[in-house]
């Protein structure tokens, strides 16, 4: 669900629209930031109330290029682009050109949703000799740890047995 609604988004682009009031004004008022203001009178000037409408598409790899070569093209902002293209906002453009120049124009085709895997096919094997190391060291410490509650106990009887003599 969308943090302000259309009727709030309305609102405030229509008092935007009037002309006697500036965004700032505008959003110290309805205490917000002047971004999403800004935005949202782009999205309607240029797309109508349809423009304000929150859309949840998934966007294939070619299109994503697309937009990023686009906006390099024409010498456009992330923000002009994301109103051209009818996006969400520029957030979703920003990310989409970082990847483009991080990764190659085929990473912007990879799947990047949902929780990244920790432990699976990609996780690294650890040579033999490596885990045996490991596995030989786990056991000297839980012999360490044994031999330190078996001393504790001890010394716990001890002082026991010299309480009972006094």
């Amino acid at each position: 669900m969308s943090k302000y609604s259309e009727e709030f988004k309305l609102k405030i682009i229509k008092e935007y629209l009037k002309g006697n009031t500036s965004y700032r004004y505008i959003a110290k008022k309805y205490n917000i930031a002047e971004t999403p203001i800004y935005s949202w009178v782009r999205k309607y000037e240029r797309f109508g109330k349809e423009g304000l409408k929150r859309n949840r598409i998934i966007y294939d790899g070619n299109f994503k290029l697309n937009v990023v070569e686009y906006m390099h093209k024409n010498n456009l902002s992330c923000t002009e682009t994301a109103i051209h293209f009818k996006l969400a906002g520029a957030t979703l453009v920003s990310n989409w050109e970082r990847i483009y120049y991080e990764e190659g124009p085929q990473g912007l085709f990879t799947e990047r949703r949902g929780r990244k895997l920790n432990m699976g096919k990609n996780s690294k094997k650890l040579s033999k000799e490596v885990e045996e190391d490991l596995i030989a060291e786990n056991q000297r410490l839980r012999m360490e740890v044994a031999y330190l509650k078996k001393l504790q106990a001890l010394v716990q009887q001890r002082n026991n047995q010299q309480n009972k003599k006094k």
